[in-house]
């Protein structure tokens, strides 16, 4: 596999510790991303990914379907694609790869490349924001090569149309020249696999949507799962683990594999300054509170907000520029941020009227609501691979 990024990439921006390139994500964020960039800046349990993650994680990626861990059915029916497009010597599907950031949808485009022995090609959707661009990435692909789109939900629509008859045909119209004189020119592409993550699938347009042979869904990981995540991180790593200190470390994690080997990282810093080297449950629990990440994997944001709620709106339900204002964050923060994992782990919930503290968010606090508090009701959540109930959600 020899990834490449695509043309007019700075080949030092983005750069992986193997080599690999990604592209910068080129358009401008919208005010709610900024917000979100904002609110995330040195958070140790937030899921996206820094350069020191990247070139961390480039060094800790499996390189193939065996090595990686988790997302059993996903690997189980990725295998079945791949091994009979070997079989008849041809390309396989385009594949589209959704879920929450750090789950693994990067490294798994990577291994359809190295599973295939095909060279890899890295680009993003929003560094694609005219025509022109994809038909340079396309016109010089490789028979076989895996095409890798990040984002690709935030691709440009001219963009995204030409990609269409791309997947479908292999073919692009360039055209050339303006109004009643511009002439489509076919061009002819050798045969490529697509391969597409998206953090946000409801965004992408059904044609493109459909044109991909293969989708699957990357869930949150058990904690099980993210010991053995961190079993085999620390082992290239050369560090000693210990089960207790990757319990301690997984149930922290908050199911995100990215997360897990960033907790693992900062644990085995504070292990060789002010421990014995070794990464076990005491280590593991002195570093995590130094760094502020309590036994469900909240940090100091998650922390204020549901402190806010629970204590000076008496769990509420109290609106969403209310309790921004009582943290000291944009409302876009703290719906983007903070609010997701307070939701999916039961401890808040979102009313038609307002965030409401759950029993087990006000237990999480060592606190009990007062007499009258609403009390929002927590109720299993199946199918998303989660360690607790997740809130009821009434708003759109």
């Amino acid at each position: 596999m020899t990834p490449r990024s695509s043309p007019g990439a700075d080949p030092g921006e983005g750069a992986h510790a193997d080599g690999s390139a990604e592209l910068d994500l080129g358009a401008a964020p919208t005010a709610a991303e900024e917000a979100e960039l904002a609110g995330r800046g040195g958070r140790l349990v937030d899921t996206g990914a820094d350069l020191d993650d990247r070139a961390a994680e480039a060094a800790l990626r499996p390189s193939s379907l065996d090595d990686f861990v988790g997302q059993r059915v996903v690997r189980e029916q990725l295998s079945l694609v791949l091994e009979a497009a070997r079989r008849r010597g041809r390309a396989p599907d385009h594949v589209l790869l959704s879920g929450p950031p750090g789950l693994g949808k990067t490294t798994l485009a990577m291994i359809v490349a190295s599973e295939l022995g095909r060279p890899l090609r890295i680009s993003s959707g929003p560094a694609i924001q005219h025509a022109g661009d994809l038909a340079a990435v396309l016109s010089s692909l490789e028979v076989g090569e895996v095409l890798f789109l990040d984002e690709v939900h935030r691709m440009a629509r001219p963009a995204e149309e030409m990609l269409y008859v791309a997947m479908e045909d292999f073919r692009v119209d360039v055209v050339v020249g303006k109004g009643a004189g511009a002439t489509a020119i076919p061009l002819h592409l050798p045969p490529f696999t697509l391969v597409g993550a998206t953090t946000r699938s409801g965004l992408l347009p059904a044609p493109l949507r459909d044109r991909f042979g293969f989708t699957g869904h990357l869930d949150f990981y058990a904690p099980d799962e993210l010991e053995q995540v961190l079993r085999r991180s620390a082992a290239l790593l050369g560090l000693e683990l210990t089960g207790g200190g990757g319990r301690e470390i997984a149930r922290r994690s908050r199911g995100t594999p990215r997360i897990a080997n960033r907790l693992l990282r900062r644990v085995r810093d504070w292990s060789q300054v002010r421990g014995s080297g070794v990464v076990d449950t005491g280590a593991a629990r002195a570093a995590l509170r130094v760094y502020e990440v309590d036994e469900l994997g909240l940090d100091r944001l998650d922390r204020s907000v549901l402190g806010a709620l629970c204590r000076r709106f008496g769990g509420g339900p109290v609106g969403l520029s209310t309790l921004a204002v009582a943290v000291g964050e944009e409302p876009e923060t703290v719906e983007t941020v903070a609010e997701p994992f307070l939701v999916r782990e039961g401890l808040i919930g979102r009313t038609p009227r307002g965030r409401v503290a759950t029993p087990e968010g006000w237990a999480h606090l060592g606190l009990r609501p007062p007499p009258g508090a609403v009390l929002q009701p927590t109720l299993p959540v199946l199918g998303e691979g989660r360690l607790h109930g997740g809130a009821v959600d009434d708003t759109t």
